[in-house]
């Protein structure tokens, strides 16, 4: 009997490649705005991408500390805290989209575009 399920997916990946895996997306989409993938991956990233906005939005040294904790380049950061997190500062969640943009031609896998939404 399984107690305390974490729930996710684990995209055929240990534990310490996923995580490096929604780290380096996440900072590709705070960097880019979208970034292209497969729709399981552009799943996956998306709650991770709305809690780290949500800490950021704090705006304080303790939200840095915690962001920073995930985004580890300092120019993305510093994005991510000075532009990106005041611009959803009226809004309560649903700071990111996922479209599907039909399958990829080599291996058929369905492919995904997640981007921050433009809240202004």
């Amino acid at each position: 009997m399984r107690h305390l399920s974490k729930g996710g997916r684990k995209l055929n990946r240990n534990s310490s490649h996923r995580i490096a895996l929604n780290r380096a997306q996440a900072t590709e989409l705070f960097r880019h705005g979208r970034i292209k993938t497969t729709l399981a991956k552009a799943k996956n990233l998306q709650p991770y991408v709305e809690k780290l906005i949500t800490t950021a939005r704090g705006g304080d040294l303790h939200s840095r500390r915690m962001v920073g904790r995930e985004i580890q380049n300092q120019d993305i950061l510093r994005k991510l805290m000075d532009e990106i997190a005041p611009r959803y500062a009226n809004r309560p969640g649903g700071y990111t989209r996922v479209y599907r943009l039909g399958q990829r031609r080599g291996d058929a896998t369905q492919e995904g575009l997640i981007e921050l939404i433009d809240d202004e």
